[in-house]
């Protein structure tokens, strides 16, 4: 979909839809009251009657109104003003991008960054509300084509504005795509997003920029480097695991770069600790994390931000055969830390350990690995927070205020010694689970003996990288995130 800006009188665009705002205690934005005189106050009536709804996230087409260029408006509940914050309103523009997608329309005009509230700015609000918009217009067809009779996608989306606020825009269209990568990997089927899969993206992605660089790693380069806890795991499976290194240099080159790595699982049987059967076709979202830091690091190469990003994917399949790795089994990491495998399921650490390991020879700044890591985590918190562990407070700070600014949200959890103790083994160094409790804080405690050199961070996106139920399918989470830290570390 084209975003683009339009600063004319909303009264005289010639679109399929107009799309305005309204809060309960508020005036009318502008906007919203030039289209009222130009309608001869059909606005205020229906406001007066209660024909438009003014709470959160309610939507209603009103047709044929006099005096303007546009076929309709999309009138657009934003609920009471006083309690209207970043978080709303990207609730009720994602609400107004779903009502758009889903109606015969393939143009609007929208106005709903107009309303101000506390602790805003016109271009914040202008970045969140394309966003959501564009969010919402996503509509999965790789492998399921779009019916004749179905309603399209919107083509185009202008949005109330002029020159000044461009820049947000241009951030709001590179979260867009970094977004809309990130759920048509997560969405694709593992027969078809496999580790290969991943490898050929990333080798598309650095085509497009000249300073992008990619490596590639197959299992022969990663065994000579001892990554024998990321095999251990990939045993199992007939597609070969790959180790796929993005780099982005848009800073000088003495300057330290940010290392983002993802959990790249394309499919998570659980190996012989076998999944139950009545979720398992979710396991094609343990790649997620994959997805994300992927997702982020297209965004940050269409802003062509003046920082240096390495990217470290770690994609592997975990499957049962006979080849495959057994609990009891001890396995040895490229650190040279041993580990005992009690259970084959708790395999996204034994990647990303090693993942870990490898991204030292970068002499990065900073680390943050992302993860659909545990069960535990949405347990925890649900599906609207990433659960966030980091031994640097500075560094854990600075991401959950990035979250906050982009509603991309997360928590942090504590990573305190007394949680370490649950991963002592007899036979190794550690073991690879700490048992029932506690689950989301001693994954993240065995991941931090592989960062003790590191300034790390650890973002576990089980519970906010997709959603099941009627409108299911990878929400992109956390590309905002992990995209607005980086602006922010951009300057």
């Amino acid at each position: 979909m084209k975003l683009s800006l339009d600063d004319r009188a909303p009264e005289s665009i010639d679109n399929d839809c107009l799309v305005l705002g309204f809060a309960e205690g508020a005036e009318l934005t502008s906007s919203a009251r030039a289209v009222d005189e130009a309608s001869g106050g059909a606005i205020a009536r229906m406001l007066q009657s209660g024909d438009i709804e003014t709470g959160i996230g309610k939507t209603h087409f009103l047709q044929n109104l006099a005096g303007l260029a546009a076929s309709r408006v999309l009138a657009v509940g934003l609920g009471k003003l006083d309690k209207l914050n970043l978080p709303r309103l990207d609730r009720a523009c994602l609400a107004a991008g779903k009502a758009l997608r889903d109606h015969p329309l393939t143009r609007c005009h929208v106005c709903l960054h107009e309303m101000e509230f506390a602790g805003s700015d016109a271009g914040r609000r202008l970045r969140q509300t394309a966003l959501a918009i564009h969010r919402a217009n996503y509509l999965y067809t790789v492998t399921k084509p779009r019916k004749d009779d179905a309603p399209v996608p919107l083509q185009s989306a202008s949005f109330q504005g002029g020159v000044p606020l461009q820049p947000a825009l241009d951030q709001a269209v590179a979260l867009a795509l970094g977004f809309e990568k990130a759920r048509m990997l997560g969405d694709l089927p593992p027969n078809i997003c496999n580790p290969a899969y991943l490898a050929q993206e990333a080798t598309a992605i650095a085509s497009q920029y000249d300073n992008v660089e990619l490596e590639i790693l197959e299992e022969s380069d990663m065994s000579e480097l001892g990554m024998d806890a990321l095999l251990g795991v990939s045993r199992g499976s007939a597609n070969r695991a790959r180790l796929i290194v993005l780099r982005y240099s848009g800073a000088d080159a003495a300057q330290r770069p940010v290392a983002l790595i993802g959990k790249g699982v394309t499919f998570d049987s659980g190996g012989l600790s076998l999944k139950s059967g009545e979720n398992m076709m979710q396991m094609k979202y343990d790649m997620c994390g994959a997805a994300g830091v992927i997702g982020a690091f297209v965004a940050c190469a269409r802003m062509q931000l003046s920082i240096n990003v390495i990217c470290i994917v770690a994609a592997v399949e975990n499957m049962p055969d006979g080849d495959a790795y057994r609990p009891g089994d001890v396995l040895t990491s490229m650190s040279g830390k041993t580990i005992e495998v009690l259970n084959t399921d708790a395999e996204g650490r034994l990647i990303l350990c090693d993942a870990l390991t490898y991204s030292e020879r970068f002499e990065p700044e900073v680390v943050i690995d992302v993860a659909t890591l545990t069960g535990a985590c949405v347990v925890a918190l649900g599906h609207h927070a990433t659960g966030l562990i980091s031994n640097d407070d500075e560094l854990a700070d600075e991401l959950t205020s990035a979250g906050d600014a982009i509603v991309d949200r997360a928590w942090r959890l504590p990573l305190w010694e007394e949680y370490q103790s649950q991963l002592d083994s007899p036979f190794a160094d550690m073991k690879n689970v700490g048992g029932m409790p506690a689950g989301v804080l001693t994954a993240g405690c065995f991941l931090s003996r592989f960062a003790e050199d590191l300034r790390w961070a650890h973002l576990d996106i089980a519970g906010s990288a997709w959603k099941w139920g009627s409108d299911n399918g990878a929400t992109g989470r956390p590309v905002g995130l992990l995209t607005q830290f980086l602006l922010n570390r951009a300057g």
